[in-house]
């Protein structure tokens, strides 16, 4: 195999001109203009200060330091290096005295007087905690996203932090994939509208103003597609998939405003992201437009020498410097050999000015120049009760109704028994990411039933999610015998889910399904609760209950809106972001997938357990199948139930021929066929049915929510217009192509009307 000349490959990659108006990139590919700012005022200043700087202070501009979030000294070589401007940001610096004084001494005592900014993983709550973001997608809604982003910045500034590492956009596929639980989910769609909606709620249209974080859009690109769900893992992914699907969400993010970038773990078809030039240069900076900073993850940069990209530190920090990656986290290539680098000719300064100003433009929109301090006065309203009834709204919103063999909502006179590790485990139901989040506030469901005073007794059954111990069966099946209905709270600890924690099984870990199968026994009702950081296999135990409820990590306020949900006092609402497998055997799954020459045909599959013993060689149905299984998720992606039913009826088109300039409108009529009120969400799925590249069997392109009164029927109408119908090509040319399509509308991606319109 030829050897990759990355020293040539850099000479490709140079700044051409650094003006004050604007900023040319030349490459191979010919001179794409990647900045032009109208803040003359703004560009005037950044000038300047860039004028006054020497080459170990621009270098010290990209280094983004901190340490550990359970560290609780402040070494005294991280505050020189802030008198010595070697240091444009901090993450992790949880104690504000410490934030005060760094920030004293980079505008008081640094050269320049330059500020920092101040980070944090603010991901889905700072002190009052939301569901996780896989939970948050569950309601698709936009509107839950921004104002748990809003809360969140809210708390989070007043410790002085304003960045923040959110929102994830990574679509996912695989639940095995322990970052699963801060997806958006597996449709691009759907991933989109909640970028753009976490964008705006952190940073509340204002940047300036000090209840603000600026928005991180990450990981670029495809860290969701890692091979067999392992974190960290290989991704593969084709150039028109790269377009069509996982850059979607961050050109969202970046049309709302998301003013940094950072750069995944993962390769991308050979290449580790933080040092690809095609990626961070061609796409982010040319496709997308991006102006702001990219930053890289924890030691991503130094990560590519174990990648085999990269020989050695300094190789890494070539490499990642001429890609464009602006900061590097905590990893010190930048810091130990850009200067030698400079001095050897293998980078240029005009391209170090620029990655500067990339990163003094963000600190100008956060206005720091002229408000560096964090207010001594805002507490950031921890706990507020606004604060906390958003929190409970969007546990409702969320939490999606699986099952229910009429069981739910419970009456109020029912004697219950609650069983399980996660009835009564205030750290466990905040989920991953929650570095701030304190336990003693959590809201348990045992908490709030004692409140609501349910006529309950409650028993874990077993002590965590992993307990391999049978101890506690007997107590349980004793109060379970003496109830009318069993609660079973499971799922699986906060721990077994995010970064680094990753799964090959899916299923309830522990002795769960054991306890769940000898409570059956007893004859009594079951309702599981599931708490968890990704959809779990329940096939084993989906006939032992009579009702399912995922409710997620649900964060602070699970306790309150799960009994809520229960006793009928509001209604689940949330519908699935993710197609919900059998067993971790079907993985990647997902509803927007390829034909196949021989697609799934659920009138030809046998069944494993249906073929004789000595049968003839055969294909058994010719279709692409798992022999035990089929194809069919257990639960499909938008799948969730209420406490209501609805009909779907005449679904019409405005139009079945239309031209390249026009659009067509839809219309369907819902009616509410069963006892309660309720709402839904109407989807309105797309399929290209023949293309110059193969398409998706079905690709979501509207909803809308609904709520309607016992009896009540409603029209619900839908415009589909020509973006909606184009794609990228193998050529990577967006293209409208002329043919036919299908249109499905339901109340989930296999639940469908279907009609059918030519694009002449």
């Amino acid at each position: 195999m030829k050897k990759r000349n990355h020293k040539k490959e850099s000479s490709h990659f140079f700044f051409n001109r650094f003006t004050l108006n604007h900023l040319f990139i030349v490459c191979y590919l010919g001179v794409i203009n990647v900045y032009a700012q109208s803040n003359t005022a703004v560009e005037e200043k950044i000038t300047r200060i860039i004028s006054k700087m020497t080459v170990d202070q621009k270098i010290g501009q990209l280094a983004l330091r901190g340490t550990s979030s359970r560290s609780k000294d402040l070494p005294e070589q991280l505050k020189q290096d802030v008198k010595n401007g070697k240091i444009g940001a901090f993450l992790n610096v949880m104690n504000k005295a410490y934030v005060d004084e760094l920030q004293r001494i980079a505008i008081e005592e640094s050269p320049q007087g330059i500020p920092l900014i101040f980070a944090r993983d603010v991901i889905h709550g700072f002190k009052t905690i939301f569901p996780i973001p896989l939970g948050l997608a569950a309601s698709w809604d936009a509107e839950t996203a921004k104002s748990a982003a809003r809360v969140s910045a809210i708390e989070a500034s007043s410790f002085g932090i304003r960045w923040t590492f959110a929102p994830m956009l990574d679509i996912a596929q695989d639940s095995r994939w322990g970052r699963i639980a801060e997806s958006p989910g597996e449709d691009p769609y759907l991933a989109s509208i909640l970028a753009k909606a976490y964008v705006e709620g952190f940073q509340n249209n204002d940047l300036s103003q000090p209840t603000s974080l600026a928005a991180c859009a990450k990981h670029f690109i495809g860290y969701g597609a890692a091979i067999g769900g392992r974190d960290y893992n290989t991704a593969i992914i084709h150039q028109p998939l790269l377009h069509n699907t996982y850059l979607k969400p961050f050109e969202a993010a970046l049309a709302a405003g998301a003013p940094t970038v950072m750069t995944s773990f993962n390769e991308i078809n050979g290449v580790p992201a933080s040092g690809n030039k095609w990626l961070l240069n061609d796409i982010l900076r040319g496709k997308l437009d991006f102006k702001g900073f990219v930053v890289s993850d924890w030691n991503s940069t130094t990560g590519m020498i174990d990648h085999g990209y990269a020989k050695n530190e300094k190789h890494t920090a070539e490499l990642s410097f001429n890609a464009g990656l602006d900061m590097e986290m905590t990893s010190k290539s930048y810091e130990n050999h850009l200067k030698e680098l400079l001095e050897e000719k293998k980078i240029t300064e005009t391209q170090l000015d620029f990655l500067v100003a990339n990163i003094l433009r963000v600190k100008f929109q956060l206005d720091l120049f002229k408000n560096p301090y964090r207010s001594k006065t805002f507490t950031g309203n921890y706990y507020d009760q606004k604060h906390l009834d958003l929190a409970k709204k969007a546990v409702i919103k969320s939490s999606v109704l699986l099952k229910n063999n009429a069981i739910l909502p419970l009456n109020k006179n029912t004697k219950v028994a609650v069983i399980g590790p996660l009835a009564n485990a205030p750290l466990e139901q905040l989920g991953t990411w929650i570095f701030d989040g304190d336990k003693k506030h959590t809201q348990t469901p045992t908490s709030a039933f004692t409140n609501n005073k349910v006529n309950f007794k409650f028993t874990e059954g077993l002590s965590y999610s992993r307990d391999t111990s049978t101890q506690g069966f007997k107590k349980a099946l004793e109060i379970a015998e003496a109830s009318d209905v069993i609660l079973f709270f499971g799922g699986e600890e906060a721990i077994l889910s995010g970064e680094a924690h990753s799964r090959a099984s899916i299923d309830l870990p522990g002795k769960q399904e054991a306890l769940i199968k000898a409570l059956a026994k007893t004859g009594k009702p079951i309702v599981l609760v599931i708490m968890g950081g990704r959809p779990l296999s329940i096939t084993n135990i989906i006939d032992d209950v009579d009702a399912v409820l995922m409710a997620w990590h649900p964060g602070t306020m699970g306790g309150p809106a799960i009994y809520e949900m229960l006793w009928g006092k509001s209604e689940p609402q949330g519908r699935l972001p993710v197609s919900w497998p059998k067993t971790a055997g079907q993985l990647p799954l997902f509803y927007n997938h390829k034909s196949t020459g021989r697609p799934f045909d659920p009138k030809s599959f046998v069944q494993m357990d249906s073929i004789p013993v000595g049968a003839w060689q055969s294909s058994l149905g010719n279709t692409t199948h798992y022999l035990d299984l089929g194809a069919a998720p257990h639960f499909p992606f938008g799948y969730g139930l209420g406490y209501t039913r609805f009909s779907y009826k005449n679904l019409k088109i405005s139009k079945t021929t239309i031209s390249k300039n026009e659009t067509v409108s839809l219309s369907v009529t819902i009616t509410n066929t069963g006892k309660n009120a309720g709402s839904d969400i109407v989807q309105l799925y797309i399929q290209d049915i023949v293309g110059s590249l193969t398409r998706p069997v079905k690709e979501l392109k509207r909803f809308k929510p609904i709520f309607l009164e016992k009896g009540e029927t409603k029209t619900v109408e839908f415009t589909i217009t020509p973006k909606d119908l184009m794609f990228v090509n193998n050529t990577l040319q967006p293209v409208l192509e002329s043919g036919d399509f299908n249109v499905f509308v339901g109340n989930n991606s296999a639940n469908t009307l279907k009609t059918t319109f030519t694009l002449n």
